[in-house]
C-alpha cells in the first residue's frame, strides 16, 4: 500500500520502511495543510484527499528518486473525467508549458493559481529566498499517465487553487483511486531538475525512452529543402528536381528533401476514388483535410513518372534518379499523417486495412484551446480509423512501400488526434499505445529505428508513450510567413512567437526527442532571424523556399557545399536560466536569450522577440504592438551552461573568456561573471561565441588563444572540431576547421607565422583578432588544419 503522508502528524513519514535502521525523510511532505519541499510550503491549504508518495517507495534504483514524489487522490466516486484541487499557489513564480492548439505548446508564466494556462503540461516553481527558513529549491510539477488516465494542469474554480485534471478520454472508462498522476520533483538548478525528473519517470513508467539512450536520424547534420511552401498540394517530380538543381547551382544543395503533403493518393467522400484524380482537384488550404488515404501508393503525379530511359518509374524511380543526379541527397522523407491521412482513411478501400469514420469528441480541455482550421474540418468530417488491433497492418503497408521507393524515412504528422477518437477504444491511453506500437515496430523494420520526424505532437500521451524509438520532433507551431487570420503585422510578431515556443518546449519536449525547430524561408523578411535560431538551435536546418528564390549569401552562412551544417553538439538549445520566469514576447523588457554548445566554445544568442502571443481573454495569440519596442539586455559567460559538457569546466568567475559578436564583428574579453549590454531592436538578433582563452607560456610572458570559428558562418564555432595547443619554449596552437571561410581566433599576441595545412599563408591580426582564410576541402569530413606558431 502506498504511503498516505496526508495523515501523518508533522515533521512524521507514514508506512515508510526502514532499511538497515535508517530512515531517508522524504523532501515532499503535508505539512499540515500544505504541501512543502525540504520544510517550505508552496502549495496552501491542500484538500484531505489528496495523497503523496514518495518516489523512492515505488522506484528505489533510480538514483534521483529521493527527490521526488507521486501525488495522487480519492475520488468520491468513479468517473471518465477528474477535475482535482491539489492546493493554493500564492504569490510564486513559475514558468510552464501549456497546449495553446490542440497539436502545439508554448511558454506561459505567472505567480498565482489563478495564473494556471488550460492544459498544462509541466510547470516548475522559482526556488526563492527566506530571511527565516533559508531557501526553497526549484520545484517541477509534471502531470503524467496512470494506468488509463492523462493528467493535466489548469486553473483551479476556487481562487487560486491550481487543479489536477484527470482524463480516460472514454466513458466507458472510470476510476476513482489515483496515487501518480502527478510528479514532484525539487532540485536547485532547473535544467537538472527536469532531466533528473524524467529518468525516475522513465522507470516508473517504462513505455518511453529517453533522447539520450536514442540518436537521432542523419538528417539533423543536414541542410535540407522542404516542399511545403513552394508547392504546397500541387507538388510533382519535375518541380522538386527543379527545385533541387536551383539549390545546388546556387552553391547550396541539400543534404535532406522532404516531400510534404501531396503525394499521396486520397479523396473526399463525394469523390469517386475510380476516377483516376486522388484528390488532386482538392488544392485551396484546409481543403485536403476532409479528404482520406484510398491507397498506400502514391498517386498518378509520382506514379506516372518516366524515368530518363523513357520508363514509368513510380516514386521510386524518381528518387533513385534524384539521389543519383544530386549525389549531396543522401536523405528523402515524405510526409503522412498519423492515421494515414488528415481523414483517416476511406473505408472500404481495396488493399488498406479495414476502417470506420470515427466522429472526433473535443475534451472540455480542447475547446478552451485556440480555434484551429485543421481541427474544424476533421470534427466536421470525422476520420476513418483503422481498429488499433491493426495499427500495424496501416504502417506496414505504407511504410514498407515507401521503403521499397527508396523513401529514407517519414515526417508523421496530425499526431495528437487519437484523443479525440477513443471514445469506444477503451480510452485515450489505450488508443495511443497501440498507435505508437505499430508505428514504432515500421520504424525499426523500414526506416533504420529512427527515420522519423514527429509533428503536430505537443501534449504528454505522446511524449511518454510514444517517444520508444521517435527521436526528432517539431518543438514549435508551424513557421507562418504571414497570420492566417489576416493581420499584417503578423510577418513579424509571429516569428518571436515561433522562437519562444521552440527554446522553452525543448526544457521539456527535448528529454525525449531533439528538438527540430522547423523550416523557414530564406527570403522571408525575418529570414536572418530564423536563421540565427536554427543554427544555433542543435537541430536539422530545412527551407520551404520557392523554387529559385533564395537568399544565396543567408543559406552560405548556414550550409556547407556537401550539404551538411555545422551543428552545435552539445545538444540542443534552452533558454538561459535568467529569463526562464519572464516573458519574452508581451513585456516590453525581455530579450529572449538561449545558449547551446560546441566541442571548444560556447554560443549565446540573443533575439527580440517582443511584440505578439498568447491572448487568455481572446483564447488566441494575436499582436501586442505596443510592446514591440528596443531591448536591452545584459549576457556574460556564466550564461552558458558549461558543466553540461565534460570538455568545459565550471565557471566560478575568474576564468577568462573571448566572446565574439558574429554580427558586431567584434571581441571582448571578459571574466565568467562579468557582462556585456546589448540592445536590439524589434525582430533583430545577435549571435556570441563565448571561447575559454587557454593560456601560453613561453619564456617571453604569458598568451592567450582562443579559437572562435568560421566569422563567415552563423554558427562560426560550430567549424572549431579540434584543438593542441603546445606549451613552453615554442609555442603553438593547432587548430581542426570544419568548412572553408575567414578562421577567426583570439589571440594577445601576434602570431610569427600562420598555416594552413602545412602551408605558410597570410593573415591579418587586428585588435586581438587572427583571421586566416581556410579553403573548402571538398567534404566536411576532411578537416584543414590550421596552426599559429609564436
Amino acid at each position: 500500500m502506498a504511503p498516505n503522508l496526508s495523515k501523518s502528524k508533522d515533521g512524521l513519514i507514514g508506512d515508510v520502511v526502514a532499511v538497515d535502521g535508517l530512515i531517508k525523510p522524504p523532501r515532499f511532505t503535508l505539512k499540515g495543510k500544505d504541501l512543502a519541499v525540504d520544510g517550505h510550503p508552496f502549495l496552501l491549504d491542500v484538500p484531505a484527499n489528496i495523497r503523496l508518495t514518495p518516489a523512492s517507495t515505488l522506484v528505489p534504483t533510480v538514483d534521483g528518486a529521493a527527490a521526488g514524489s507521486f501525488l495522487g487522490f480519492d475520488a468520491p466516486s468513479a468517473a471518465d473525467r477528474h477535475v482535482v484541487p491539489i492546493g493554493k499557489l500564492i504569490d510564486t513564480r513559475f514558468m510552464s508549458i501549456f497546449r495553446f492548439k490542440v497539436w502545439w505548446t508554448t511558454h506561459w508564466v505567472g505567480t498565482n493559481g489563478r495564473d494556471v494556462e488550460n492544459e498544462t503540461q509541466m510547470m516548475i516553481l522559482d526556488r526563492s529566498e527566506s530571511t527565516t527558513t533559508g531557501q526553497r529549491p526549484y520545484v517541477l510539477l509534471l502531470p503524467i499517465v496512470e494506468g488509463s488516465f492523462r493528467a493535466c494542469l489548469e486553473a483551479g474554480k476556487v481562487e487560486d487553487y491550481v487543479d489536477m485534471v484527470l482524463e480516460s478520454g472514454s466513458s466507458k472508462v472510470k476510476g476513482s483511486v489515483f496515487r501518480t498522476a502527478l510528479y514532484l520533483h525539487a532540485g536547485d538548478d532547473p535544467f537538472d531538475l527536469v532531466k533528473e525528473a524524467m529518468k525516475v519517470v522513465r522507470v516508473h513508467l517504462g513505455t518511453f525512452r529517453l533522447l539520450e539512450e536514442k540518436t537521432p536520424p542523419p538528417i539533423v547534420d543536414k541542410f535540407g529543402w522542404c516542399t511545403w511552401d513552394a508547392f504546397y498540394l500541387k507538388v510533382h517530380p519535375d518541380g522538386v528536381w527543379e527545385g533541387v538543381r536551383r539549390l545546388a547551382d546556387g552553391g547550396c544543395p541539400p543534404g535532406m528533401v522532404l516531400i510534404d503533403d501531396g503525394w499521396q493518393s486520397i479523396c473526399h467522400d463525394d469523390d469517386d476514388p475510380n476516377s483516376g484524380a486522388e484528390g488532386m482537384n482538392r488544392t485551396s488550404a484546409g481543403e485536403q483535410m476532409p479528404c482520406r488515404l484510398i491507397k498506400f501508393q502514391e498517386n498518378h503525379k509520382f506514379r506516372e513518372y518516366k524515368t530518363k530511359s523513357g520508363e514509368v518509374g513510380g516514386m521510386g524511380g524518381f528518387v533513385r534518379e534524384m539521389k543519383a543526379a544530386f549525389p549531396t541527397v543522401e536523405q528523402v522523407y515524405v510526409w503522412h499523417a498519423l492515421c494515414g491521412y488528415w481523414g483517416g482513411l476511406r473505408p472500404g478501400s481495396p488493399g488498406l486495412p479495414p476502417s470506420k469514420v470515427v466522429v472526433p469528441r473535443l475534451s472540455p480541455g480542447l475547446e478552451r484551446t485556440m480555434e484551429d482550421l485543421a481541427v474544424d474540418k476533421i470534427v466536421n468530417n470525422g476520420v476513418g480509423l483503422v481498429d488499433p488491433k491493426q495499427a500495424r497492418e496501416l504502417y506496414e503497408g505504407l511504410h514498407s512501400h515507401l521503403e521499397a521507393s527508396g523513401i529514407d524515412g517519414v515526417k508523421v504528422d496530425v499526431i495528437h488526434l487519437l484523443e479525440m477518437l477513443c471514445e469506444e477504444y477503451g480510452g485515450r491511453v489505450d488508443l495511443a499505445k497501440a498507435y505508437f506500437a505499430g508505428l514504432t515496430e515500421s520504424v525499426r523494420r523500414h526506416f533504420n529505428g529512427n527515420g522519423v520526424i514527429a509533428s503536430m505532437e505537443h501534449c504528454n500521451d505522446f511524449m511518454l508513450l510514444g517517444t520508444e524509438a521517435v527521436a526528432l520532433g517539431r518543438v514549435g507551431d508551424d513557421f507562418w510567413c504571414t497570420d492566417p487570420a489576416g493581420d499584417p503585422n503578423g510577418t513579424f510578431w509571429l516569428q518571436g512567437c515561433h522562437m519562444v515556443h521552440c527554446a522553452y518546449n525543448s526544457l521539456w519536449m527535448g528529454n525525449f526527442i531533439h528538438p527540430d525547430w522547423d523550416m523557414f524561408q530564406s527570403t522571408h523578411p525575418c529570414a536572418a532571424f530564423h536563421a540565427a535560431s536554427r543554427a544555433v538551435s542543435g537541430g536539422p536546418i530545412y527551407v520551404s523556399d520557392a523554387v529559385g528564390c533564395h537568399d544565396f549569401d543567408l543559406l552560405r552562412r548556414l550550409a556547407l557545399p556537401d550539404g551538411t551544417i555545422l551543428r552545435c553538439e552539445g545538444g540542443y538549445a534552452l533558454p538561459t536560466r535568467d529569463c526562464l520566469f519572464s516573458d519574452p514576447l508581451h513585456n516590453g523588457k525581455t530579450m529572449l536569450k538561449i545558449w547551446n554548445l560546441n566541442r571548444f566554445s560556447g554560443v549565446l544568442g540573443a533575439f527580440n522577440c517582443q511584440g505578439g502571443g498568447w491572448s487568455r481573454e481572446d483564447r488566441r495569440n494575436k499582436c501586442a504592438a505596443e510592446f514591440s519596442v528596443p531591448v536591452t539586455a545584459r549576457l556574460r559567460p556564466g550564461d552558458v551552461e558549461w558543466k553540461k559538457n565534460g570538455n568545459f569546466p565550471v565557471v566560478a568567475g575568474g576564468e577568462q573568456f573571448a566572446v565574439y559578436f558574429v554580427e558586431g564583428r567584434k571581441i571582448q574579453l571578459l571574466r565568467g561573471d562579468e557582462d556585456v549590454e546589448i540592445t536590439l531592436e524589434p525582430f533583430t538578433y545577435e549571435l556570441l561565441v563565448v571561447a575559454p582563452v587557454r593560456v601560453l607560456t613561453p619564456p617571453e610572458g604569458e598568451i592567450g588563444f582562443a579559437p572562435i570559428g568560421l566569422a563567415n558562418m552563423l554558427n562560426a564555432g560550430g567549424a572549431v572540431q579540434g584543438l593542441e595547443v603546445n606549451d613552453g619554449e615554442a609555442p603553438a596552437a593547432e587548430v581542426e576547421v570544419k568548412g572553408g571561410g575567414e578562421m577567426v581566433a583570439y589571440s594577445s599576441a601576434r602570431p610569427r607565422v600562420c598555416r594552413v595545412n602545412g602551408q605558410d599563408v597570410e593573415f591579418e591580426y587586428v585588435d586581438g583578432l587572427v583571421t586566416v582564410d581556410v579553403p573548402w576541402t571538398g567534404s566536411s569530413e576532411k578537416l584543414s588544419r590550421v596552426e599559429y606558431v609564436y
